[in-house]
């Protein structure tokens, strides 16, 4: 019987970050839980796909844009549940217990937020986007996806936008739950700007769902 888990994970210049993340997913595959491993570049142009090479990832490219990324990736997805990660996620000791668990109940979950970063602001940002992702079954990208793939192909799957395809898939799927290991991410856009940079995130989310173009808000997200 084959593993269940694809893993799916968009890069763009990732060679700094990706290594870390998959170090990380050793675990699962130890534990013969992952199936395979799907890098979805972006157009790289460093050693990207080197380092996805080195550990037999699969490899797809296309045009940049994350929600256009993880799209492709999944479609050349062959296991019964995905887990979509950002390049410069590293997922915690016992996240494969977790996982499992996730699993075994059925639906759709996320982890709960750490950066790799100390101090007030990073834990500011960080229960900020947990309390958020509790209470409304909305997480970030970047708290990673764990979804069943007849329930990912039921919701309609990524939207080719370029931004909030974290959120726009989110809200299609049945209500999110917290997994039971953590997730640390990168910190390196929030670097001196936590407050500015988290409510930003808050409020790009909050116009999201009224209705606000994801073109405009991807126009308000570069400048920041």
């Amino acid at each position: 019987m084959r593993a269940a888990l694809s893993i799916v994970i968009p890069t763009l210049n990732a060679e700094p970050v990706l290594p870390a993340c998959l170090i990380s997913l050793m675990e699962g595959v130890e534990a013969g839980l992952v199936r395979e491993l799907i890098v979805s570049d972006g157009g790289s142009s460093d050693a990207t796909r080197t380092i996805a090479d080195e550990v037999g990832a699969r490899w797809v490219e296309g045009p940049p844009g994350r929600g256009g990324q993880l799209a492709r990736g999944v479609e050349r997805a062959g296991g019964d549940w995905l887990l979509a990660l950002h390049a410069d996620s590293v997922l915690g000791p016992g996240w494969v217990e977790a996982v499992e668990r996730g699993m075994a109940r059925g639906g759709p979950a996320y982890f709960p937020l750490r950066f790799r970063a100390r101090g007030l602001g990073p834990r500011v940002v960080a229960g900020w986007a947990n309390l958020r992702a509790r209470a409304l079954g909305l997480p970030f990208g970047d708290q990673g996806l764990l979804v069943p793939r007849a329930m990912y192909d039921a919701a309609g799957g990524y939207p080719e936008i370029p931004l909030m395809e974290d959120v726009a898939l989110a809200r299609a799927l049945p209500r999110l739950r917290p997994l039971e290991a953590r997730l640390e991410t990168g910190w390196a856009r929030y670097e001196g700007r936590w407050a500015r940079q988290g409510a930003g995130n808050l409020v790009r989310q909050a116009r999201f769902l009224m209705g606000a173009d994801p073109a405009r808000l991807a126009r308000g997200y570069g400048r920041d």
